[in-house]
């Protein structure tokens, strides 16, 4: 088997130089480190990572625990954070916290007995226990999707990555009642959930610039689970004033809502019009194709992963909060008509820099105040 030394004598140069270049520990000339990586690839050399590990503290390894790895919008998430991941030479160990607060923490736990350098992680709706075990372990984390209280000096210092959640269903709700709609119901999701507020706090924005009562009773929480949505929904429709339109708060909920009203027989949009917050692969596989908020959660998971490498190498720095702006997939369940392919593609671009816009101005924002918000 070759080793280091090997690798150092077909390339010409040291042993310290092959390790600068395994190790990105001091920067080294473009064309002797190309002479260095041509040298491994002849020799077939394999980097012994435990050995590495000993000598610079780190294994390039990062812990991600996301619960559902079975929902498309984590799997997408998951494939932003293992590509991102890969680019910079790091491995990926991952679980499921099944968002169990006692099991959230215990798998935080076996991640960083295994070693990591640092953990990505969708807290649950009581992070109390994780938090608590990051800080008193100085654990290098970045909280994805979902907003984590936390005091700003903290020690370590928690960064955030999520989407923009307000906003979005804001829009959502302005769209249906300029369609005519006033009895506008949102299906929310697990209580506790900082997701499931700023939706909530969407919905009602939505409601007040479109000159709506807010009515407690349509809202119901499908606690981001098709079973319990499909309950939600049930009530919902049973109210003695139903809603004639609906807002679902994910795409798991948004299934079990399409369930509850094909058990009742009616018929989107006829009977009741329809959106959904995530869009998802078969969304415009249905009829009538779903309008719907579409996150970036494959961008969202590569941003996580270069916010934490941020992190490690600046451990002093201080903590952010990342937002990413979502795009509005305007299908025909809200009671559109289908529209044809060139307006189509005219709204996507309109849509496209719009996002383009709010990225900028964040951009703008974080370089103004030295830190995102």
């Amino acid at each position: 088997m070759p080793t280091m030394a090997d690798v150092a004598r077909c390339a010409g140069v040291s042993v310290a130089t092959v390790s600068h270049v395994l190790n990105d520990t001091r920067p080294v000339l473009p064309h002797t480190r190309r002479a260095v990586l041509d040298a491994i690839d002849e020799l077939g050399y394999t980097p012994n990572t435990l050995a590495r590990s000993l000598v610079t503290s780190r294994t390039r390894s990062i812990g991600l625990a996301v619960s559902a790895i079975s929902n498309p919008y984590f799997t997408e998430i998951l494939q932003g954070v293992e590509a991102a991941a890969l680019e910079h030479g790091y491995g990926l160990l991952i679980a499921d916290p099944h968002d169990d607060p006692e099991h959230e923490r215990k798998v935080v736990q076996l991640l960083h007995e295994r070693r990591v350098d640092g953990v990505i992680v969708a807290p649950s709706a009581e992070p109390g226990e994780l938090v608590a075990y990051l800080t008193r372990h100085q654990v290098p984390a970045v909280f994805l999707d979902r907003v984590v209280a936390v005091p700003a000096h903290a020690a370590p210092r928690f960064d955030q990555v999520c989407a923009e959640n307000t906003e979005p269903v804001t829009r959502l709700v302005t769209h249906l009642a300029d369609l005519g709609h006033r009895r506008i119901a949102l299906v929310a999701g697990l209580p506790g959930l900082s997701t499931t507020r700023e939706r909530i706090a969407g919905y009602r924005h939505g409601l007040a610039a479109a000159g709506l009562p807010h009515d407690e009773r349509l809202v119901a929480y499908g606690d981001s689970a098709t079973e319990a949505a499909e309950r939600a929904t049930a009530a919902l429709l049973s109210l003695t004033a139903p809603p004639t339109a609906l807002v679902t708060g994910n795409n798991a909920m948004t299934i079990g809502a399409l369930r509850a009203l094909r058990e009742r027989g009616l018929s989107v949009p006829g009977d009741i019009a329809l959106c959904c917050f995530d869009d998802f692969a078969w969304a415009d596989l249905f009829s009538p194709r779903l309008t719907a908020i579409a996150q970036p959660g494959n961008e969202m998971g590569a941003r996580a992963v270069r916010v934490l490498l941020e992190r490690l190498a600046a451990p002093d720095r201080p903590a952010r909060t990342v937002r990413l702006p979502c795009s509005f997939v305007h299908r025909t369940s809200c009671g559109c008509v289908e529209q044809p392919p060139q307006a189509e593609r005219a709204r996507r671009s309109e849509d496209a820099e719009q996002s383009t816009h709010c990225a900028h101005s964040e951009q703008s924002e974080q370089s103004a105040k030295g830190t995102d918000s």
